[in-house]
């Protein structure tokens, strides 16, 4: 067969696609000719085989696309399409091959004894609850604290009695706002104090949408009830926008120190302005001062809370107890889940660099990089919509100390990667497709509790992972 007339009316329709053409009318006009409408093969080989010519790094899928391979007969396209365009042909392809794996992969289950890598476990239900469990940690005495997406903080004690605090907040709950982190202070036993975020009502916009913005306090339980609160955070006037997207939040705290993260709020180019709260991780103190060595502390108009900036909406935070080191996850867009090591003052690149593309296909940027701008440690392409995070210090699972474990809300996976010299040398999937899994902490006891959430029947559980007897 000629393949040349072929080959030119689909360079002619490639050319009359527009910048912002979506990925799947690009891979159409542009590769299902040749490779089939489903990525399987048809005159040219699959997409979702993993079997590349060349290392199948995504350099090389770009290198490919541009330049083409002359010893297979494949054509190039970097005349015809832009790097932003490339780019999102490259994760449309990740995606298609990473949906051919998760089909292959078994379920996990519940009860069912398993082996990883390193260790042999099984999972433990330890509480159902109706609603979206956000996140939860445990009290010194071992009873575990946990966040109702709606607005309820519970207690559920060592003998597994449920209490649901009285008399905390009001929350703004739309879409993706609500009651959301809960953090014992590290010094709980000498101070008392328990912090929250959740999202607070700030009435309308100018067309009418209802607003909120992240708000951060602490307080104290006595007798089941919430008290002592003190407001440590709140956006400023102007900046209280959000209607209902990419809170963050997330705690840490080190020494006299909290951390917090707050998402872009679906404010995208905020997150590179640091006159705005969002798209960034700050500090303050635990009372609610900000310290003066911040990076940002003495620059005009700016928000003096930042950290960092450049943040999409960064839903895990955590430190590494044994090198001080802060690391936060990441929600990227369609691709470029993030996994970063949070250093004072950097600029972490959205949405000028990203490894993803919008939700509906279009491109967002050619970069993946670009100077003065701090690449991830790991990156998730495509996304595995990552979650909290949490280093095990526990002694039950020797073979993991030192991991991190990473939950996923829509590939419903809980990650385990193995980090040296700040590098990730194991991503393993230790289970899947129990639920969206949020939160992750290690018990008191040495094992490992999971937040499981299940939105279609608006129900959670919270499990264990324990060794295998």
């Amino acid at each position: 067969m000629n393949k040349l007339p072929i080959l030119g009316a689909m360079l002619a329709s490639i050319t009359s696609l527009p910048s912002q053409a979506k990925v799947e009318e690009l891979f159409k006009s542009t590769c299902a000719s040749c490779h089939g409408e489903t990525l399987m093969g048809a005159m040219a080989p699959s997409l979702v085989d993993n079997t590349w010519l060349t290392d199948g790094t995504d350099k090389a899928l770009t290198n490919a696309i541009k330049n083409g391979i002359s010893k297979v007969g494949m054509p190039a396209f970097g005349e015809t399409l832009s790097d932003e365009q490339v780019r999102t042909l490259v994760v449309y392809i990740r995606e298609a091959g990473a949906k051919v794996e998760r089909q292959k992969a078994p379920e996990s289950s519940l009860g069912k004894v398993f082996t990883t890598k390193h260790q042999t476990v099984t999972t433990q239900e330890i509480l159902t609850s109706e609603g979206i469990i956000w996140a939860m940690d445990f009290l010194p005495d071992g009873s575990l604290l946990y966040t109702l997406l709606q607005g309820e903080l519970w207690m559920m004690s060592k003998n597994g009695k449920k209490t649901q605090v009285i008399g905390i907040p009001e929350v703004w709950h739309n879409r993706q706002g609500g009651l959301l982190d809960v953090y014992p202070d590290p010094q709980y036993s000498q101070n008392g104090w328990i912090y929250l975020s959740f999202s607070q009502a700030a009435g309308k916009n100018d067309n009418g949408d209802e607003i909120a913005f992240t708000k951060i306090v602490r307080g104290k339980i006595n007798d089941g009830k919430w008290g002592s609160e003190q407001t440590l955070f709140e956006a400023k006037l102007d900046n209280r926008k959000n209607r209902g997207w990419h809170f963050g939040s997330r705690f840490a705290i080190q020494g006299d120190y909290l951390f917090f993260t707050n998402g872009d709020e679906g404010h995208q180019n905020d997150a590179q302005s640091i006159t705005t709260q969002n798209g960034k991780i700050h500090r303050i103190f635990k009372d609610g001062r900000i310290p003066k060595d911040n990076p940002f502390y003495n620059e005009k108009g700016a928000q003096q809370t930042i950290w960092t900036y450049g943040n999409r909406n960064p839903q895990g935070l955590t430190i590494n107890q044994t090198t001080g080191d802060l690391w936060s996850t990441e929600h990227g867009p369609r691709g470029g889940d993030e996994l970063n090591l949070i250093t004072k003052g950097v600029n972490y690149g959205w949405p000028k660099v990203t490894f993803g593309m919008n939700y509906n296909g279009t491109p967002i940027t050619e970069h993946t990089e670009l100077p003065g701008m701090q690449s991830p440690i790991h990156h998730w392409t495509p996304s595995i919509a990552v979650a909290g995070i949490n280093f095990y210090t526990g002694n039950v699972f020797k073979n993991w100390q030192g991991d991190l474990f990473v939950g996923s809300l829509a590939k419903k996976q809980l990650h385990r990667l193995r980090i040296e010299n700040n590098q990730v040398i194991e991503d393993e999937i230790i289970l899947k497709g129990l639920g969206r899994i949020r939160d992750v902490v290690t018990a008191p006891n040495g094992t490992i509790y999971l937040t499981i959430n299940d939105r279609n029947n608006n129900e959670s559980k919270i499990i264990s992972i324990l060794p295998a007897s």
